[in-house]
């Protein structure tokens, strides 16, 4: 019985820590007939030396190791367990959400990787008692990523050879995400890790490369609309009616942001008294900011919804430096920050602020010239007095925009679930084997529509894109929500061909959040539009298109 438990505890030393294996092999050494009897017996002696050797070897194969240190987004790991076993039960423990948010609140520090390469003399640290001793790598993490990208890219390519004229683009777009990985792995090898290096070599999963703000290619269809929105804004009287008719088609840029204050009611019909209103609205905003923007509140609710804002505005539109800059960041917080006040019901929630972007970007292009670049553009350079007036319009219009889906943020966000299961629906119905084949892969809707609805494709259009879009959004008579569904709906069958393609989850789930839209000009969201309104003409009067098939 002895030698059977000492070549047990023999075994399990190869798996455990140093203190574990010390002790068996010092048990084993103590009796030396036990000894001798396993060594007779089995015919292998279980020193130290195999032990370790043993131990060596298996660590080498392993990719992963755990430590004590805290992981982003989780709860923090109990440094001195001994203690706290000693206590009563539940000490230790996260007892209130509100110290679980706690303990995950840096689930999005910039600095945390989870993937590490332990070497074969860390193994054996880690064998005797060294479990710190992993270093972390963040190329690793990097590379890997640039490979599933370049090589689900290349896939792509590969299944779309034959093209026509039309279609030339997306090959450039693959080609150039292929080039830009390479440069980036290359980039990654011979430049320092700095914050700047970061910052332009991090690509956002799901956020298009913006080439530009704002697109010119499509100006010059426009300039024949120019006269008939200058006959309309210029009556008496506005008809509400005929500006949403010559809207729905795209609103040229010269006369976009005054259309755009009408078509959210921002502005009354007359024009007699649009600058009073203007006037009043904007002395409004700013009473507003000095009664309820005040980040000292002691208002535990308001501190909550004031730094889940301050985290989320950074994050839009990394690549653009307009958007970096304290002043323009200071203004989309102060934004959204008195919207949430306003709006108890449903308050903040992250997606709203990429809402606030189109509305702040027509406004300044109102301020400036035609031919300004405004990823560029240095905002200190313009009056206070213009920066206020295009803040106060920005929150006005934003506030009148959200009207017709608040429903889509309040708790549980209750509308967006019901469009995502709608979307589904109509997918069935308009085309049974896209909808079958996403269901035999394991894709949900709600996996890459929530993003949709929630945002309302800013995410995955480019900005000027989204400004052409929201042109007849505005323009939508009985409101954008229901629109937006066939616009969705319309937006999933375009990539058709392309999912069709796609064997596997990976692969799917891979295209649907990062499609590529980069190239995209007002002329693909012109087509996008007509077969949304296809859509609508043909199934929003059939409701039995929303019922779920028995």
């Amino acid at each position: 019985i002895m030698d059977n438990n000492v070549e047990q505890a023999a075994v399990k030393s190869k798996l455990a820590d140093s203190t574990t294996a010390t002790a068996t092999t010092g048990a084993a050494a103590g009796n030396g007939s036990g000894a001798g009897a396993v060594s007779g017996a089995s015919g292998a002696v279980a020193t130290p030396g195999n032990v370790l050797a043993n131990a060596n070897a298996n660590s080498n194969s392993t990719f992963w190791k755990n430590s004590g240190r805290r992981v982003p987004g989780r709860p923090s790991p109990k440094r001195e367990l001994d203690k706290s076993a000693g206590l009563g039960a539940g000490v230790g423990m996260v007892s209130t959400f509100r110290d679980y948010q706690q303990s995950v609140s840096d689930a999005w520090d910039t600095g945390d990787d989870e993937f590490c390469i332990i070497s074969s003399s860390e193994a054996a640290a880690a064998a005797a008692g060294a479990s710190d001793a992993a270093r972390f790598s963040r190329q690793m993490s990097q590379t890997a990523a640039l490979n599933v990208i370049e090589t689900h890219s290349r896939s792509n390519q590969n299944h779309n050879a034959p093209k026509s004229a039309g279609e030339c683009g997306s090959d450039v777009i693959l080609a150039s995400s292929r080039s830009s990985a390479e440069e980036n792995r290359e980039d990654r090898r011979s430049l320092p890790d700095s914050n700047e290096n970061r910052s332009r070599l991090r690509n956002y999963p799901g956020r298009p490369q913006l080439q530009k703000i704002s697109s010119n290619c499509q100006d010059g269809e426009y300039e024949t609309k120019i006269e008939k929105f200058q006959v309309l804004l210029d009556s008496p009287q506005l008809d509400l009616v005929a500006l949403k008719k010559v809207s729905w088609s795209g609103v040229p840029r010269k006369m976009r942001a005054v259309s755009w204050r009408l078509l959210s009611k921002y502005l009354p019909p007359s024009s007699e008294r649009r600058m009073a209103v203007l006037e009043s609205k904007r002395q409004g905003y700013q009473d507003l900011r000095h009664n309820y923007f005040r980040v000292d509140s002691q208002d535990e609710t308001q501190q909550d919804t004031y730094r889940q804002i301050h985290i989320d505005v950074p994050r839009m539109n990394p690549q653009i430096p307009l958007f970096q800059q304290q002043l323009v960041q200071e203004m989309f917080e102060r934004v959204l920050f008195i919207w949430a006040i306003r709006h108890p019901a449903s308050g903040y929630v992250q997606g709203i602020n990429d809402l606030v972007t189109p509305f702040f970007i027509v406004f300044l292009q109102e301020a400036l010239t035609p031919n300004t670049d405004l990823e560029k553009y240095e905002m200190s350079t313009l009056p206070e007095e213009t920066r206020n007036i295009i803040e106060a319009d920005s929150f006005w219009c934003l506030s009148k925009f959200l009207d017709c889906i608040q429903d889509n943020y309040i708790f549980a966000q209750l509308g967006i679930q019901e469009k995502v299961n709608q979307l589904k629906d109509l997918i069935q119905r308009i085309d049974v084997n896209l909808h079958r084949h996403l269901q035999a892969h394991g894709v949900d809707y709600l996996q890459f529509s929530f993003r949709w609805m929630n945002n309302l494709l800013t995410r995955e259009l480019p900005l000027h894109c989204t400004i052409r879009l929201w042109d007849t959004y505005l323009a939508e008579s009985d409101g954008f929500a229901l629109f937006h569904l066939y616009v969705c709906a319309a937006f999933l069958l375009h990539w058709k061909e392309q999912l069709m393609q796609q064997n596997d989850f990976q692969g799917l789930m891979l295209l649907l959040q990062n499609l590529p839209t980069h190239n995209w000009s007002d002329r693909q969201i012109n087509v996008l539009l007509a077969e949304a309104f296809r859509l609508k003409f043909t199934y929003a009067d059939a409701p039995k298109h929303l019922e779920t098939k028995s």
